[in-house]
């Protein structure tokens, strides 16, 4: 698998862009929903919205048995229309705020990694996406 290949993941969020993009760039709105299943979970955010500027997500499993941290640095900010983030390897991340008559539209499109299969980092990234839509529409 090449390291350019890309992937695509999308939900419709039953909100409007404004509060669909507040829910996905605040750091105490990604805390609640910023990981794929309900053994894990994001203890913290730290989010400076900013071309130039950084993020930092620490995800860990609930019983403390592995973690990470899912950082990079944004490269492109359209307000509440496009973000765009590389990753420490250099890969690129664009999402995508697209309003649909009301709703919106989020698009997520990243170039896979060459650990993990396609089908694992599409998985992964759906379900953390899916958790996002069922947060935003459940507490906006």
């Amino acid at each position: 698998m090449s390291n350019a290949r890309k992937i695509t993941v999308e939900v419709l969020v039953k909100r409007d862009v404004r509060t669909a993009w507040d829910a996905f760039t605040s750091p105490q709105a990604i805390t609640r929903w910023n990981f794929a299943s309900a053994d894990w979970r994001c203890p913290k955010a730290d989010n400076d919205l900013r071309v130039g500027g950084q993020f930092n997500y620490r995800m860990e499993a609930k019983d403390g048995s592995m973690g990470f941290d899912f950082s990079g640095k944004y490269t492109e900010i359209r307000h509440l229309e496009r973000i765009k983030y590389s990753l420490g390897d250099e890969r690129e991340v664009v999402i995508d705020f697209r309003d649909e008559n009301g709703k919106t539209k989020v698009i997520e499109t990243f170039v896979a990694e060459a650990t993990s299969s396609y089908e694992q980092q599409k998985g992964g990234w759906q379900a953390i996406l899916d958790n996002y839509k069922k947060y935003v529409e459940g507490n906006a």
